[in-house]
């Protein structure tokens, strides 16, 4: 493979708007007589993204919306009838024959998140999934097996587009994080770390869909304020490596990796850093960051990318981060340092992320629409990208019969004060919020209303 060049660029909606074409690939749509092109280095460059119409829609409704209803997001997959289209929306096939509309011929990157593992979501219970703790077998051949058979079809493989994918969100961290016997820990969690499952689903996801010519899987590698401590780091880029080689997979068939999905850590603090001082006292030991070796985003993905390459991955692998919430714009965006009083006060003072604790994670008050989705624009990261369509809910504020597999976690009700994985602190959930990937408007009103850069 060929040395990574990123050159900054800014990365437009697939649409008569485009980066520009990259020149010699495969144009006709459809035609199974011409080979698919080469693997590039960073499938952004150069490249159209897919507008989904499904979430395009939702947010051109909305006041305000179309300011953004250009913008590429992630399909997610995220049960067994996603693939074939669940609840009026459109299934993969239907995605993929949009994108080659869209593509006009030109290279273009189709963003899917691959979210069904057996156990899903083993810490939290809004977003826990259809399949048990066993049911590796049925993850298998009725989910990872149809949708690399879809990938595959010539009119796909052979064609234009860019299948970028993310891997199963949340799974690997959690069992560095969330097993063990520590304060964390889950029963859930240890369970699929005993049976290996999440480590075999991944391995085969990987396997089965980096064979495929045009695919570029991208593992997701949590956050800075889940992982960037001592304790995780070097093990989560360790059990990564270890679903990168099960199943038959190789290192060779991950891409990358992706942080901050779906999440809102700020991709950049700018108002202190972790060499800062006050009075003497480490800007590590204040409350907020509490002995983390990163303040943001983009310092943690350039370090794990780095760390992967460390423990055996190829030296051009990349990183994406998801930057559709972590704005944090509006009017309780500090512009300078917070006063130097306490090492406390001159990072609470200064930090653009205004989550009560950083381990915060379900649909924040006060967050708002990050850097818009852009290609290569920073040393080692691959494109920031919008993985988690804004305005889909991360889980209901109170419990929901379903029949998608999803729980009530407490961390998506405003009225819960918390627990050891957010220090005992309130939970900054908005309001009547629906289940989880379903769409909630007063969240979206939000995140436009504290975009930065803004609208």
């Amino acid at each position: 493979m060929s040395r990574r060049i990123r050159m900054a660029g800014t990365l437009l909606a697939a649409s008569a708007l485009t980066m520009g074409a990259l020149t010699g690939v495969a144009s006709a749509q459809g035609d199974s007589g011409r080979a698919a092109a080469a693997k590039v280095d960073n499938p952004y460059s150069g490249a159209k993204v897919y507008v989904n119409p499904d979430w395009s829609a939702k947010a051109a409704a909305e006041p305000g919306g179309s300011k953004i209803s250009n913008q590429p997001t992630g399909i997610w997959l995220d049960r067994i009838a996603a693939i074939n289209g669940v609840n009026g929306a459109m299934g993969l096939r239907a995605h993929l024959d949009e994108a080659l509309k869209q593509s006009g011929g030109s290279p273009t990157v189709v963003q899917l998140v691959v979210y069904d593992l057996p156990g899903r979501d083993c810490s939290a219970l809004a977003s826990n999934g259809e399949l048990g703790p066993t049911e590796i077998d049925k993850y298998k051949t009725q989910f990872i097996d149809p949708i690399a058979a879809i990938l595959s079809e010539s009119k796909y493989a052979n064609s234009s587009l860019r299948i970028v994918n993310t891997i199963e969100v949340d799974s690997l961290p959690n069992l560095v994080t969330n097993t063990g016997g520590k304060a964390t820990a889950t029963p859930e969690c240890d369970t699929m770390k005993a049976n290996g499952n999440y480590v075999k689903g991944v391995g085969y996801a990987l396997n089965k869909l980096g064979a495929i010519g045009n695919v570029y899987n991208y593992i997701d590698a949590g956050h800075h304020g889940w992982i960037g401590w001592d304790d995780n780091f070097n093990p989560t880029a360790q059990v990564i490596k270890q679903a990168a080689t099960a199943e038959g997979s190789t290192v060779d068939k991950v891409a990358g990796i992706i942080t901050n999905t779906a999440n809102f850590s700020a991709l950049k603090e700018n108002n202190f850093t972790i060499n800062d001082s006050v009075n003497g006292t480490t800007v590590r030991q204040s409350k907020w960051v509490d002995w983390n070796r990163y303040v943001d985003e983009l310092s943690y993905a350039q370090a794990f990318r780095q760390e992967l390459v460390n423990v055996g991955f190829p030296s051009n692998i990349g990183a994406l981060i998801d930057t559709s919430r972590n704005g944090w714009g509006g009017s309780a965006r500090p512009t300078g340092p917070g006063a130097k009083t306490s090492v406390d006060t001159y990072v609470d003072g200064g930090r653009y992320d205004r989550r009560i604790h950083i381990g915060n994670w379900c649909n924040q008050s006060g967050a708002g629409l990050g850097e818009r989705p852009k290609a290569a624009p920073a040393s080692g990261i691959d494109a920031y990208v919008w993985m988690k369509p804004p305005g889909e809910s991360d889980g209901a504020s109170s419990e929901i019969p379903n029949d998608e597999g999803k729980g009530f976690d407490r961390m998506c009700d405003p009225t819960y004060t918390g627990n050891a994985r957010n220090g005992y602190n309130m939970s900054g959930a908005l309001a009547n919020a629906p289940l989880s990937g379903h769409w909630f408007s007063a969240q979206f009103q939000e995140l436009l209303k504290n975009a930065y850069p803004a609208l």
